[in-house]
């Protein structure tokens, strides 16, 4: 990563997302915050994140990518999305209590409603351990019926902060 300034993005507080919820006990609660035009998060996984011995799931592997391309998006597009699909790669395991940064990147809106970005986990020496794709897509104002009010104007609020 480069020497770039790291600015903190707020998120909502309360709520169950397990990814980026500060409510629920079990989640991952990220933190993020931008560097240049890459929306990041670090992260020390637990044992309690475990698959095979000592090493993260896969599963969890794929929700931090997911996760971080996401706020990468509503960050730079200042929308609601939910995802299409998604391809990982996965270089080395990742083990558990290896202090990491989850990286993402817009990297194509040039299909409205479609949206594409790339993420990559890399421990702190730098080394890759997995690389991802994934196609979004922008929810439409008819759509926003199935996200919570509260949440909606808490994120609506935070889209107007994001610079």
């Amino acid at each position: 990563m480069s020497v770039e300034e790291k600015v903190p993005i707020e998120k909502p507080e309360g709520h169950y997302c397990f990814a980026c919820g500060t409510a629920n006990p079990i989640g991952l609660n990220l933190k993020f915050y931008r560097v240049g035009d890459a929306v990041c998060s670090d992260i020390t996984l637990e044992k309690v994140y475990e698959g095979w011995e000592n090493v993260v799931h896969g599963g969890i592997v794929s929700t931090l990518l997911d996760e971080v391309m996401s706020w990468a998006i509503m960050y730079s597009k200042k929308v609601f999305l939910v995802t299409r699909n998604m391809n990982i790669k996965y270089i080395r395991p990742v083990l558990i209590g290896t202090p990491l940064t989850v990286t993402g990147r817009l990297t194509d809106d040039s299909e409205p409603p479609k949206i594409r970005a790339k993420a990559e986990i890399r421990d702190d020496q730098g080394r890759l351990f997995v690389r991802g794709r994934a196609e979004f897509v922008e929810l439409s104002r008819e759509d926003f019926g199935s996200v919570p009010y509260g949440m909606k104007d808490q994120m609506l609020s935070l889209f107007k902060k994001f610079e």
